[in-house]
């Protein structure tokens, strides 16, 4: 059985290498992506401090996606693609950081309190899959550091999916 450990460490890159390494475990022999979204957003939001919300929005159209898995309060459970911060990272297929919500153009507030966001799309063969959606109540939480990780915590995921 997967028992996550603390990461004592006061360095985002070895914080990401942990995670990364303990993800790993823990979807190691498992391919069902609904259960994989589901224990990632579970470990993500468990191990990352000033979370409210950490999850997956899966595109099932061409032109919109649909809440999977996740951790965290309620929340909106249809975006259209290139709209808000999850749509804007399907339309570009590039992550996108946003250290205030409140300036980000056709932001999709799902939780009031949160005040920055990241988001990285889930790419398989060149084709997005979804994204993967951090929230925080702390402006500007997201940085290039936490982008590259949670980059390379997509790519376990894809790995172990498909």
């Amino acid at each position: 059985m997967f028992q996550a450990a603390t990461i004592y460490t006061t360095s985002k890159a070895e914080f990401y290498r942990e995670l990364a390494q303990q993800l790993e475990a823990l979807l190691s022999g498992e391919s069902d992506m609904i259960a994989n979204a589901a224990n990632t957003s579970a470990l993500i939001y468990q191990m990352m401090p000033e979370l409210n919300w950490a999850g997956f929005y899966l595109l099932k159209q061409e032109n919109e996606l649909v809440l999977g898995p996740f951790q965290g309060k309620p929340a909106c459970v249809r975006i259209p693609v290139g709209k808000g911060v999850c749509g804007a990272a399907v339309e570009r297929k590039a992550s996108v950081v946003v250290e205030d919500v409140h300036a980000f153009p056709g932001h999709i507030a799902c939780d009031a309190a949160s005040r920055s966001e990241l988001v990285v799309p889930v790419i398989h063969e060149g084709r997005v899959l979804g994204v993967i959606d951090l929230d925080s109540p702390a402006p500007s939480r997201f940085d290039s550091e936490d982008q590259a990780g949670i980059e390379k915590l997509a790519e376990i995921f894809i790995a172990a999916s498909f």
